[in-house]
């Protein structure tokens, strides 16, 4: 049971199954006079499985665990429509919402500058794990823009950019790459 402001406590118990190796298949919130229960079906995968999906659902290349993330973040965006009264879609359709109205304005909104020190999906993946650290060190959900500010000031500006080429001195006195 948790309440309608307390969307980090969904994304602690997908991330729980995940540690232990199962994939979440479906997530289904039901209201109650305290809240929401949570119902998780679970199911296991193959290796692989996730990069597969998103990239077949979004278009995005990911890693593993990133894939399965944002294949989380996707399941929890559906149940959101859900909850608002939206009817409900097919998974490609609800992909294709999330990459539009969550995935894309989370990454435009990263300043230009900082943009190379991640590709996006990566971002995003930080970006998510942020915004739960975030919610769960409050007791409440923080919100997606507010996360993507503070998480540009305390994190993305103080890690290297990704395409910085790492320069040693070779034998000869030249340098190397």
């Amino acid at each position: 049971m948790f309440a309608p402001t307390e969307r980090f406590r969904l994304e602690e118990r997908i991330r729980r199954l995940n540690e232990l190796g199962f994939d979440v298949d479906e997530v289904e919130l039901v209201a109650t006079d305290g809240g929401y229960r949570l119902n998780l079906h679970s199911r296991v995968v193959e290796p692989g499985h996730h990069r597969r999906l998103l990239l077949h659902l979004t278009g995005l290349n990911a890693q593993e665990n990133q894939a399965r993330r944002l294949l989380n973040d996707i399941t929890a965006f559906r149940a959101q429509l859900e909850r608002q009264g939206e009817q409900p879609v097919s998974e490609v359709a609800v992909a294709g919402r999330w990459l539009t109205s969550v995935f894309e304005p989370a990454v435009a909104a990263i300043p230009r500058e900082l943009r190379g020190k991640r590709a996006a999906a990566e971002l995003f993946h930080e970006l998510l794990d942020y915004r739960w650290r975030q919610s769960e060190a409050l007791g409440s959900d923080v919100d997606l823009s507010a996360a993507v500010d503070s998480y540009v000031e305390e994190v993305l500006r103080n890690v290297p950019d990704a395409r910085t080429a790492i320069v040693t001195e070779a034998r000869d006195g030249g340098p190397e790459f």
